[in-house]
């Protein structure tokens, strides 16, 4: 099996070592390369093409956020997960909104920080359905008044059955979960969700379920139920 290509950006030299230490010890990773900045991140991507980059938010020079953002605007994109110290930072939020597939606590402990890593080099977030929804309320809770407008808007373009899915994706479920409760194959949801992604030219799950919140979309499915 191919090892998981992982890039560390921090600008504390001690976290880097631990971090690196940490998942040094799992087979299935490479650490491919260090970075202080998101400047040296975005020169190391380039060199070293990464699979996954574990990214601090708040650097000199060049934030993590900026980083992402430009990093997962790139036609072949690595993953990225934020690095924090906060679960519902602001921060946190705006790096999952331009593509981000999830974040861990720098506190985390070492076995889930590389489960972290796996899930997202797999494809899938590593958002919890707690945790989304903790970050979902705290997103549309301190949004401007037009954010909720904007987000029908780009809703409107799916159609019955895309809508079911982007609201099933964020509730937090899985492929398989989705499959199960709308009465269809795995293979269709996926196709589903790859058809969202293109038509609201988002770039992964998570950033479908912050539209589906933004949209209000999660608060009509309750009320309904």
């Amino acid at each position: 099996m191919t090892a998981i290509r992982l890039l560390l950006v921090d600008d504390d030299p001690l976290v880097r070592a631990g971090l690196s230490l940490m998942m040094g010890g799992a087979d299935d990773l490479e650490i491919v390369g260090e970075a202080a900045d998101g400047a040296e991140a975005e020169a190391l991507v380039d060199r070293t093409r990464p699979d996954v980059v574990l990214m601090d938010i708040r650097m000199p020079t060049v934030d993590g956020l900026t980083a992402t953002e430009r990093l997962r605007a790139r036609e072949d994109a690595p993953q990225v997960v934020v690095l924090t110290t906060f679960h519902a930072d602001e921060q946190v939020l705006r790096a999952l909104r331009v593509g981000a597939a999830g974040f861990v606590l720098k506190d985390t402990p070492p076995a889930e920080i590389i489960a972290a890593v796996r899930r997202v080099a797999a494809g899938d977030p590593v958002l919890s359905p707690a945790v989304t929804r903790q970050l979902m309320r705290h997103a549309v809770g301190t949004g401007p008044d037009t954010r909720r407008t904007r987000a029908r808007e780009r809703i409107a373009v799916l159609n019955d059955r895309e809508r079911e899915v982007a609201v099933a994706v964020g509730r937090g479920l899985a492929n398989a979960e989705i499959a199960t409760g709308l009465f269809m194959s795995v293979a269709t949801v996926k196709t589903h969700v790859s058809r969202i992604l293109a038509k609201l030219d988002l770039n992964n799950r998570v950033q479908i379920a912050l539209l589906a919140y933004d949209a209000g979309l999660l608060e009509e499915e309750q009320e309904e139920h």
